[in-house]
C-alpha cells in the first residue's frame, strides 16, 4: 500500500521474476503472482475502458452522489492541508464536456508528483455537492498512458462552431472602410501563424471565455457589439471601435500557452498582453509600410489606447485610463461580454437544486438561477 492509501501498481512491463537461489519463499512468490496478475487486469481494464467509448461518464453528466470510474485528463493538481493539518491532492479534471474539482484525502508529495499536469488518470470515487459546486472524491486513481487513450474525448474545441465564428469575424473585416485599421485587420487574419492560434486560443485561464476557441468568440461578439454601439452612438468611430474588439486581446496569443497544457509564457508573465498588444500592433503597421501601405499615425495610436486602456482603471492592470470616447465605450462593452460570459458559464455548469449560484468572487455575488425567458431554461 501507498502512503495515500491505495496501492500503487507497477507498470514495468518485463516479468517480476525472482533471481536464482534468492526465493523469498511460496507465499511471497505467491503474493507476487498475484500483484502481477492484478496489473495485467488493471491495464485491461484500462483499454476497455478507453476504447468504449459509449459507456463514457463525460463531466457534464455527472449527478451528485453517483459512483465515477472514468479516465480523465488533469489540468492542474495541488497538494494542500486541511485546518487539521492534514495533506490532500486537489485536482482539476478535464474531458471535452467541461472540468471539475476532485480531492484525494491522505495524499502525498510522491502521489502529487505521480500526476503532473497534462497526464490523464483513471479516476474511481463518489461525487458530491459542497457549497452547490459538483465535486469528486476519489477513491482510486491510475496513471493511465496516452497511447490508451481516445483524444477527441479530452478536445473541447466545438470546430463547427469555430468555423462559424470565423466566417463572421472575416464579414466583419471585410464591412470596415478605413483604409488603416481595414489594413491591419485584414493582415491579422492573412496571417497563419496569427490565425490558427486566434482559432484555438482560450480568452484567459480561469475568468471568462477560459476554454478553447473562447478568444475568437470573445472577439465576435464584442465586434458585433461595437457595430450596435456605433449606429447608437454617432459620434464613435465604426471602424476603430470594430478593429479593437480584434486587437484588444490579440495578444493572448503570446501570453499563453494553450497547445498542451494552458499556462502563461515567460513573456505574458514578464509583460503581459497589454504591452504585447502595442508591440504586435507597431509590428503589424511596420509590415504593412514595408509593403507600401500607408498607415494613419493617429488611427494607430487610438488603437493601442484602448489596447493599453481596455481594462478600465490602474487598479485592475491598464497603465491609463480610456481618454477617448471609443476607448470609453469599448472598456464598457469588454467587460460587459466578459462578465456576462462569466454568468452564464456559472449557472449553466451549477448541478445543485438550490435556486441560486454559489458565491462568485469574481463577480462578487450569488446568481438566481431562474430565467424570465423560456430559450434560456
Amino acid at each position: 500500500m501507498g502512503a495515500s492509501g491505495f496501492r500503487l501498481y507497477s507498470y514495468d512491463r518485463r516479468p517480476h521474476l525472482e533471481p536464482m537461489g534468492l526465493s523469498k519463499g511460496p507465499k511471497k512468490l505467491l503474493k507476487r503472482q498475484q500483484l502481477m496478475a492484478r496489473n495485467v487486469e488493471h491495464r485491461k481494464g484500462n483499454e476497455t475502458m478507453n476504447t468504449n467509448s459509449a459507456a463514457r461518464q463525460y463531466i457534464a453528466e455527472l449527478l451528485p452522489q453517483i459512483q465515477v470510474d472514468a479516465v480523465f485528463k488533469i489540468a492542474d493538481r495541488q497538494l494542500r492541508s486541511n485546518r487539521q493539518g492534514n495533506p490532500y491532492l486537489l485536482l482539476q479534471l478535464q474531458d471535452r464536456s467541461g472540468m471539475i474539482s476532485a480531492m484525494r484525502w491522505n495524499a502525498d508529495e510522491r502521489l502529487c508528483e505521480r500526476f503532473p499536469k497534462g497526464t490523464f488518470a483513471r479516476i474511481q470515487g463518489m461525487t458530491q455537492l459542497h457549497n452547490g459546486n459538483l465535486q469528486i472524491i476519489v477513491n482510486q486513481m491510475h496513471n493511465v498512458d496516452s497511447d490508451l487513450v481516445a483524444l477527441e474525448e479530452f478536445d473541447a474545441l466545438d470546430r463547427n462552431q469555430v468555423t462559424a465564428h470565423w466566417e463572421t469575424l472575416n464579414g466583419l473585416v471585410d464591412s470596415l472602410n478605413d483604409p488603416s485599421v481595414s489594413a491591419i485587420c485584414k493582415e491579422i487574419l492573412s496571417d497563419d501563424s496569427i490565425s490558427k492560434r486566434l482559432q484555438i486560443a482560450p480568452a484567459g485561464t480561469k475568468t471568462h471565455h477560459a476554454y478553447p476557441g473562447g478568444l475568437l468568440e470573445h472577439i465576435v461578439s464584442l465586434m458585433q457589439l461595437c457595430e450596435f454601439a456605433s449606429r447608437h452612438y454617432r459620434q464613435v468611430d465604426r471602424d476603430l471601435l470594430m478593429a479593437a474588439a480584434l486587437v484588444h486581446d490579440l495578444a493572448k496569443i503570446e501570453e499563453l500557452s494553450f497547445e498542451n497544457e494552458l499556462n502563461y509564457t515567460d513573456s505574458g508573465q514578464l509583460l503581459g498582453h497589454l504591452v504585447q498588444g502595442v508591440v504586435m500592433l507597431d509590428a503589424l503597421a511596420n509590415r504593412l509600410k514595408a509593403k507600401g501601405v500607408a498607415i494613419d499615425p493617429q488611427k494607430l495610436l487610438r488603437l493601442q489606447h484602448i489596447v493599453v486602456s481596455h481594462h478600465g482603471t490602474l487598479d485592475h492592470g491598464s497603465p491609463k485610463v480610456p481618454m477617448t470616447l471609443e476607448a470609453l465605450v469599448f472598456h464598457y462593452l469588454d467587460e460587459m461580454d466578459a462578465k456576462l460570459n462569466t454568468a452564464q458559464e456559472l449557472i449553466s455548469q451549477d448541478r445543485s437544486t438550490d435556486g441560486w449560484t454559489p458565491f462568485h468572487p469574481t463577480l462578487a455575488r450569488r446568481l438566481f438561477k431562474a430565467s424570465l425567458n423560456p430559450k434560456a431554461e
